[in-house]
């Protein structure tokens, strides 16, 4: 039996994996990264610390150098600091919680983005630029005995998921139409992030995973799909399709935002993981 300890206690995401591996007969434990009391926690009898402690779905319009000072703190620093100590206490796998925004933003609506093995990484704001720096201070840790395995999810959904797909919840519950724009995003259930997780325990290997479900989302039908969950009926139609694009065309927050909503940002099928030679 395996034993495994998360970070980030009481995390959606940490919660959620906690409850698939104590179901398959996984031995699992859960510290609070807030405040110093973790830094005396005993890493060594673990054969795997999953580090999901971390700051994400910044307005980042509205953010003090002091904040972003904090997302630089505890997504990078906190980051590399934890797999530090995992690998002192002799832990063999630091898995870390990335994110596919290492790779900016959406494309325009209409326009094909497609992230491949050769895609550079260009991180359109700190948020993003606080996961790349976090993966550049944990690669140089791994070696034969110490596995650093790299997740760079794209939006993750589930009951009771935050982030984007909370507001996708809200437009579901209120909106009886909406536009019928086919975008295509590469989502992944909390219950595939699970199995990758189990899957990367089981066969640890350094690199950089790129989990996703096997078909591609677009939002007007997770909308709709969310609804129908629901009991309600959103109807799709293209009339708001124009206003919509026209949206996407301007400049500033609002043209961001409608590009985050209805562009495109998915992952080639075929990326799994990239190794790197430690």
């Amino acid at each position: 039996m395996k034993k495994i300890l998360i970070t980030g206690k009481n995390s959606y995401i940490g919660t959620n994996v906690e409850r698939y591996l104590a179901e398959r007969s996984y031995q699992v434990d859960t510290v609070d990264m807030r405040g110093n009391a973790w830094r005396e926690y005993d890493f060594s009898s673990y054969d795997a610390v999953f580090h999901v402690a971390g700051i994400a779905h910044a307005d980042v319009e509205k953010v003090s150098e002091e904040e972003k000072k904090r997302y630089y703190d505890v997504n990078c620093r906190l980051a590399v600091e934890t797999a530090k100590k995992a690998k002192k206490q002799g832990v063999g796998l630091f898995l870390y919680m990335s994110s596919i925004i290492v790779y900016g933003e959406s494309g325009g609506i209409g326009e094909k983005r497609v992230i491949t093995k050769d895609t550079p990484l260009a991180p359109a704001n700190f948020y993003g630029d606080s996961k790349v720096k976090a993966e550049e201070g944990l690669k140089p840790l791994a070696d034969g005995d110490f596995k650093v395995a790299i997740l760079r999810p794209p939006m993750i959904y589930g009951e009771g998921c935050k982030g984007n797909y909370r507001t996708l919840e809200k437009i579901a519950k209120v909106m009886p139409f909406f536009p019928a724009i086919e975008n295509e995003r590469s989502v992944l259930s909390i219950e595939n992030l699970a199995k990758a997780v189990r899957q990367i325990i089981e066969e640890p290997e350094s690199g950089i995973y790129f989990p996703q479900d096997d078909e591609y989302g677009y939002t007007s039908g997770m909308v709709q799909d969310i609804a129908a969950g629901r009991g309600k009926k959103v109807r799709l139609t293209k009339l708001f399709n124009p206003l919509v694009k026209g949206m996407g065309r301007t400049k500033g927050k609002y043209g961001k935002l409608v590009n985050k909503a209805f562009g495109n940002l998915c992952y080639d099928k075929e990326l799994k993981v990239e190794k790197w030679n430690p």
